[in-house]
């Protein structure tokens, strides 16, 4: 932990800087003046994983620290198949927690409104906004805690920390995850940076492969939105909908399947191919990294 403890530290203590200014302009400054400058603020806050990612590589390793960075970013020729699975993996996810509340329940949960096409659009203009995490998240802290625990348990290390770096939000009115269960969102999300993991770790370091999924996932959430609880105002409550319980057992249903798949696996072997086939040369004993919201 001692490689990516610094990153997580810097990335709390800015990012919860902005939250929580966005949260008082939210409460305390007209809506008409609050809400953009929380708008702008809560984005400032989002990007800062990957902006100090950046800047402590390249503070160490200079310029090419940075480049092999951000070299995921142009990996895009990884197979049709993982488009798929990223474009898809949610909706699945959904589907199927919608079905188990079919059998038990004898009722579908209620479905979203929202226009597939519109889901299309809304995930396209989100991918490159997703750069603002996950060049830190992916590219910078998983290739680190899996050198010193194994990308299966990195996987989950780097989970807990990315959902708890998201707790300020469950406490400021107005936000997105205000109102929802923070031990389940701690749950899905630990799940879902399991399957991220093991995408990133299939497509040789793709980051461009962990936006479009992030993006996905955030914009096809929605299609199964189970009635809110009435003990929402607690971030900490438990008595949530069934529904909400399925998807978490289904995620973490997959995660399994992920972290079966991921053990004994490194990023050190794609780092090494890399090294190889395109022409960037790693230097183990200096560079640590190995190329490899909402619910």
């Amino acid at each position: 932990m001692s490689a990516v403890l610094p990153f997580f530290i810097v990335t709390y203590l800015v990012s919860w800087t902005f939250f929580a200014a966005a949260g008082y302009a939210l409460s305390r400054l007209p809506s008409s003046a609050g809400a953009p400058l929380a708008g702008l603020l809560f984005l400032l806050g989002a990007i800062m994983p990957s902006v100090v990612a950046v800047g402590l590589t390249a503070r160490k390793e200079g310029r090419t620290g940075v480049r092999i960075l951000l070299a995921g970013l142009r990996k895009w020729s990884v197979g049709a198949r993982w488009y798929l699975f990223a474009l898809s993996y949610m909706i699945a996810v959904k589907l199927a927690a919608a079905f188990l509340n079919r059998l038990t329940l004898g009722e579908w949960p209620r479905f979203g409104q929202l226009p597939w096409y519109l889901m299309v659009v809304a995930i396209a203009f989100s991918t490159p906004v997703q750069a603002g995490e996950e060049i830190g998240w992916r590219g910078y802290a998983l290739p680190r805690l899996a050198n010193q625990l194994g990308l299966a348990r990195g996987s989950i290390v780097l989970g807990v920390t990315w959902a708890c770096w998201h707790l300020p939000f469950f406490f400021i009115p107005g936000s997105d995850n205000f109102g929802q269960s923070f031990p389940l969102y701690l749950a899905a999300v630990t799940a879902i940076s399991v399957a991220m993991a093991w995408v990133y770790w299939r497509t040789n370091g793709s980051l461009l492969l962990t936006m479009l999924m992030h993006a996905a996932i955030n914009n096809t959430a929605g299609i199964v939105t189970p009635a809110t609880s009435t003990s929402a105002t607690n971030p900490f409550y438990l008595n949530a909908p069934l529904v909400t319980w399925l998807v978490v057992a289904v995620l973490w249903l997959g995660a399994t399947w992920f972290l079966i798949r991921m053990q004994g696996a490194s990023l050190n072997d794609h780092a090494k191919q890399e090294a190889v086939t395109g022409g960037i040369t790693i230097l183990p004993n200096k560079l640590d990294l190995c190329i490899t919201d909402s619910l």
